[in-house]
C-alpha cells in the first residue's frame, strides 16, 4: 500500500491548497536561569498557577524547565503567532533575577541533588507524575534530564486524508479509513527517521556546554572558552549526539504496521527496557487520541499526529524558533509521504549513525553517511534531497521554493548554519556569557511587545491571557 503515497498519486487527489493545511502545534522545553548563569532553583512561577490545570505552561522533568504547549492551529502562521506570543508572556512575566535559557544544553548547573524535581500537587496523576521523574531521574541521571528542545506537531486535515483515501482507494480494495491513515503516517515516520540527519544539519544549535555538564558531553567537545565551558566547530547539535539524552540501550521497534510497533513496544516494557510507553525516545513519535492509554489507544483508534522532536532551541529569536523552520519541515512532511522507500533491513541500525554522525561533525569537510550500507558523502546527499523537494514544490505548486533555496545555502556553506553562529560567538564572549546576552535582549524584546504595544489586549490572544497567567487570581 505504501506505493500509493507517491508524487503522481497526491498531485492527481488533492490541491495545493489542501497541501498547504494541516494541524500544527509546538511544545518548547526551557530552563530558567539566574543573572549569573547558574539554574534557578526557586520554585515554578505562582503567576502560571497549577502545573496540571494550565494547559499552555507548565513544566517539564524539573521545576526549573517551563515549557510551553500551544493548541493545534490550521495553520503555520497561526500556531507560531500564537507561541511567539506565548512566549513573550512567560518571558515578561519572570522576575527581574531570572531568564530563560535559550539553549537546548543546559546553564551552570548545580550537584545533581540540588536540581529540583517538578512538584505536583494533590494525589493520581499528579502523585504519578513525580514518581515517574524520580524513576527517570534513577534511571539517567538528573542532569541529562535537563537537556530541552522544541516538538513540531504535526498532522494532515481529516478531510486531506479523506478525500486521499476516496480517491485511490475508494471500494476497490478491503482497507479501512484507519489502515490507509496509518500507512500513511507510518511511512513518514520510517522516512523521518532516515532522513531526520538533513533537520539536525539545518536546525542544530547546540554547540557548547559548561563543565557542571556531564564528561562525556564534554569529551566531544574539540575546544575551550577558557571561562569553564567547552564548545565544538566540527557539528550543530551535540543535544542530538551520543551525549544526548536517549534510551540507555538502542532499541528498534518495526514501524511496519501500528500493531507491530505497540507490540515491539510492550516487549520491550515486559524485558524491562522501558518503564513505559512513552519512555521510548525517538526523534518522530506516533501519537494516539488517548495519551494516558498510548498503546491501547494507538491500536484502537489510530496514529492521530506526529510529534517530531529533533529541534534544538534556536537562541537567535525571542522564542527559540524561527517560522522559516516550520514552513520547510512542514514542506518535509510532504517530501517523505512521497519519497520512495529503500528494502534495505539494517535502516535503524544507519540511521541511528548518520543521526549522531551528522550531531557531531557533520561540518566537516567531506564528512560520509551511511546510505543502503554504503557511504556517501553528507553534502551531496543532502543537496540530492533538496533538490528532490523543489521538484516536488514545483509540481505540487506549493511555493515554498526560496525556503529550500536558503536551506541549499547551509549545506553548500556550513558557516550560515545556527550551530556555526553560535559557535562564533561562544569563541568570542564564552558559552555562558553569550547566551546570558541573548537571553538578555530575548527578554527585553518580549517585554517591551507585552508593555508597550498592548499585546495582552491583542484580539488574537486576549482570550487566553487569563488561562496562562491562571495564578494571578489568587
Amino acid at each position: 500500500m505504501d506505493k500509493i503515497f507517491n508524487l503522481s498519486q497526491i498531485k492527481n487527489n488533492l490541491s495545493s491548497e489542501q497541501l498547504k493545511e494541516g494541524s500544527f502545534g509546538i511544545e518548547w522545553e526551557c530552563l530558567r536561569v539566574k543573572e549569573n548563569g547558574e539554574l534557578s532553583l526557586s520554585p515554578h512561577p505562582e503567576i502560571f498557577g497549577d502545573k496540571l490545570t494550565n494547559p499552555y505552561i507548565t513544566t517539564d522533568f524539573s521545576e526549573s524547565q517551563i515549557e510551553i504547549i500551544t493548541p493545534a492551529f490550521d495553520t503555520i502562521d497561526e500556531a507560531f503567532s500564537f507561541f511567539s506570543f506565548m512566549s513573550d508572556l512567560v518571558n515578561s512575566s519572570l522576575s527581574d533575577d531570572e531568564y530563560l535559557w535559550f539553549q537546548s544544553l543546559p546553564c551552570i548547573l548545580p550537584e545533581s541533588d540540588k536540581i529540583p524535581i517538578a512538584k505536583y500537587k494533590g494525589r493520581g496523576l499528579g502523585e504519578e507524575s513525580m514518581e515517574y521523574r524520580k524513576g527517570l531521574a534513577k534511571k539517567y541521571g538528573l542532569k541529562k534530564q535537563l537537556i530541552s528542545g522544541i516538538h513540531f506537531n504535526f498532522s494532515f486535515k481529516e478531510e486531506l486524508i479523506e478525500s486521499f483515501y476516496d480517491g485511490v482507494i475508494g471500494d476497490k480494495e478491503k482497507i479501512s479509513y484507519k489502515e490507509f491513515k496509518d500507512s500513511l503516517y507510518l511511512k513518514i515516520s520510517r522516512n523521518y527517521i532516515r532522513y531526520v540527519w538533513l533537520i539536525i544539519y539545518l536546525t542544530g544549535c547546540s554547540v557548547a556546554v559548561h563543565n557542571s555538564f556531564t564528561l562525556d558531553c564534554q569529551k566531544l567537545m574539540n575546544h575551550k572558552d577558557n571561562q569553564g565551558s567547552v564548545y565544538s566547530d566540527r557539528g550543530p547539535s551535540f543535544r542530538n549526539s551520543s551525549c544526548g539524552y536517549k534510551n540507555l540501550e538502542h532499541l528498534y521497534p518495526s514501524y511496519a504496521s501500528v500493531e507491530e510497533f505497540t507490540r515491539d513496544i510492550q516487549s520491550f516494557i515486559d524485558n524491562g527496557h522501558l518503564s513505559e510507553a512513552k519512555e521510548l525516545y525517538t526523534q518522530i513519535r506516533l501519537k494516539p487520541r488517548n495519551p494516558s492509554d498510548l498503546l491501547g489507544s494507538l491500536n484502537n483508534n489510530g496514529i492521530q499526529y506526529l510529534e517530531i522532536r529533533t529541534l534544538d532551541i534556536n537562541p537567535f529569536y525571542k522564542c527559540g524558533l524561527i517560522k522559516n523552520d516550520m514552513n520547510f519541515l512542514h514542506m518535509f512532511m510532504i517530501y517523505l509521504l512521497i519519497k520512495e522507500e529503500s528494502d534495505y533491513e539494517s535502516w535503524q541500525e544507519d540511521a541511528l549513525y548518520n543521526e549522531e554522525k551528522t550531531a557531531e561533525c557533520g561540518y566537516e569537510d567531506g564528512v560520509k553517511l551511511i546510505k543502503d550500507g554504503k557511504e556517501v558523502v553528507l553534502k551531496d546527499w543532502a543537496l540530492s534531497i533538496l533538490d528532490e523537494m523543489e521538484m516536488m514544490v514545483e509540481s505540487l505548486n506549493l511555493e515554498n521554493k526560496s525556503v529550500i533555496e536558503l536551506m541549499k545555502l547551509k549545506i553548500i556553506n556550513s558557516d550560515l548554519t545556527y550551530g556555526r553562529r553560535l559557535a562564533r560567538l561562544v569563541e568570542k564572549d564564552g558559552y555562558i556569557e553569550s547566551q546570558l546576552k541573548l537571553s538578555r535582549n530575548n527578554k527585553l524584546r518580549s517585554k517591551y511587545l507585552v508593555e508597550e504595544t498592548n499585546l495582552l489586549n491583542d484580539e488574537r490572544f486576549k482570550e487566553y491571557v487569563p488561562i496562562a497567567l491562571q495564578g494571578l487570581s489568587k
